[in-house]
């Protein structure tokens, strides 16, 4: 009888219920989804960095600013609008993707990357920069979306390695975006033998790295349009379960089992959890206030880290080049991919969620406090120390940051999720627009005060950082945060042994069935 009725349901139209089939048959590795994963969100995260070191000169050649010292000052406008789009519209697009599909948000947002990204490049004035970058901030909701995405197309013994793609690609994106701005921004003037000041990118000097991007995007769309539905649309489904039941309740016969407040019992524990208030689920609240404090910190460090880098010896920097701040994070990039790809998962799967991001903000302190020694290094004992440094800080960072999305991905249900990312992303993005102009500030002033007796030059600012990520660390504890319950760990009695595996709450009413 169970089996009947739920090869019933699943063969309805159902994207979601498709999926559950795919996954109870294919067991392995979901290798060709976590590429699509990787994919899409690399193309999402190639802009939000890509602009940074061409920002200044590209602003200069809009003759906006009157000074030279106003063209920080509106480049920093025009950096913040990205964040600005995205924070107003996350949980919109959390919504449709919830009402909707994931399929619809992640080709709009690949189609806005596509476009928006390439005319960013064709900007004539400061204004069309501006509105450019506000509207793939906020038509792009592909961030929070793929996030719900990853944990819904891999079977729960993958979830780890499906979120961690989304945060390792993410990471990537952030690491070679600056690469490709750099390199191939402004190409008449790097590489004068191919590029003419007098041809299309010569009057377009912003234009190529743009395309370049774009020209991922449009990879990224076609991909996009093979990424299989996970949501369920269970109208019919439901319907024909509720005709099924006032059937069966209509019978005299009591052996059935169906009786009155049975039904009453069942109707309580099946309700939709779309009626629960997410902010009321705090589970999923406190896990995100702990992830926007961890993505305050890691912003403000990947800020404070460039600057730093670059800055002259004699204010306590590195005095590198942007060649040599970009080959480091390449390594870091490199690294970071094959321990998310081939060791995160196995460490989640031991340790659980919430305790690597506990370990990893344990490791992370001693390890942030010790670069300012490192600075006292030079040739290549200095280049063997920041290049391990900055990949086990960014490392522990993602570790952190995947384990907290997983929390709060298992904190809802299916119709809930694209929300509840919706809103954690715009309660990040807010926060990340802080924490670049507080950690350039507060660089700039501790450079100042080298001579200081208590934290001198840039021991304040490892020193802050880690204050934030010791302020993190606490967060992590009870019980201000609290773990979602584990499907795995509720009694048997209480659900069928595929909602256990699957987790869709239709088929709970096969437990109450004949």
């Amino acid at each position: 009888m169970e089996e009947g009725l739920l090869k019933k349901y699943e063969e309805e139209d159902c994207p979601g219920c498709k999926v559950e089939q795919l996954k109870r048959s294919n067991t392995g590795i979901p290798v060709k989804p976590v590429l699509f994963i990787s994919v899409v969100t690399l193309c999402a995260s190639l802009p939000i960095s890509s602009l940074f070191p061409f920002l200044y000169f590209m602003v200069r050649d809009f003759h906006i600013a009157e000074r030279e010292e106003d063209i920080s000052y509106y480049a920093g406008y025009l950096g913040s609008s990205f964040m600005l789009g995205r924070a107003l519209t996350s949980i919109l697009w959390g919504i449709i993707a919830d009402r909707y599909g994931r399929k619809p948000v992640v080709v709009i947002g690949t189609i806005t990357v596509l476009i928006f990204n390439a005319l960013f490049g064709l900007s004539t004035n400061y204004w069309m920069a501006i509105v450019t970058r506000f509207l793939i901030g906020s038509l792009c909701g592909i961030i929070g979306t793929m996030r719900a995405y990853a944990s819904e197309i891999c079977r729960k013994e993958y979830h780890a390695l499906g979120i961690s793609a989304v945060s390792t690609s993410w990471g990537i994106g952030l690491v070679i975006g600056p690469a490709i701005g750099g390199y191939l921004a402004q190409p008449a003037e790097k590489y004068p033998s191919i590029f003419s000041k007098e041809s299309f990118f010569g009057r377009f000097p912003y234009f190529l790295p743009c395309l370049l991007i774009s020209v991922i995007a449009l990879a990224a769309t076609v991909m996009s349009c093979w990424l299989p539905e996970t949501l369920h649309k269970h109208n019919k489904i439901k319907k024909d379960k509720n005709n099924f039941q006032d059937a069966v309740e209509g019978t005299p016969d009591e052996s059935n089992g169906l009786n009155m407040s049975q039904n009453t019992n069942h109707s309580e524990r099946i309700a939709p959890s779309s009626q629960k208030s997410l902010l009321k689920n705090w589970p999923l609240v406190s896990s995100i206030i702990v992830y926007c404090v961890f993505q305050l910190h890691d912003i403000a460090y990947l800020e404070i880290f460039s600057l730093w880098a670059v800055s002259p010896r004699t204010l306590g920097g590195l005095s590198f080049t942007t060649s040599d701040v970009g080959q480091v994070l390449t390594i870091t990039g490199l690294g970071l991919l094959l321990f998310q790809l081939l060791v995160y998962p196995l460490v989640e799967r031991i340790t659980g969620p919430v305790m690597i991001s506990r370990i990893g903000a344990v490791l992370s302190i001693p390890l942030l406090a010790s670069y300012p020694y490192i600075a006292l290094l030079t040739g290549f004992g200095l280049s063997i120390a920041l290049n391990c440094a900055s990949m086990l800080k960014n490392i522990l960072s993602v570790s952190i940051t995947t384990g907290l999305l997983i929390m709060q991905n298992r904190a809802v249900s299916q119709e809930q999720r694209g929300a509840a990312n919706g809103i954690s992303m715009s309660s990040m993005s807010l926060f990340k627009t802080i924490g670049p102009a507080a950690g350039g500030s507060l660089l700039s002033w501790s450079q100042q005060r080298q001579d200081a007796d208590i934290l001198p030059g840039d021991q304040l600012v490892f020193f802050v950082l880690n204050a934030i990520e010791l302020l993190g660390l606490l967060l992590t504890l009870r019980p201000f945060l609290q773990e979602p319950e584990d499907s795995d760990n509720i009694p048997k009695s209480k659900h069928n042994s595929l909602d256990q595996e699957n987790g869709m709450q239709e088929r709970l009413v096969l437990t109450e069935l004949p």
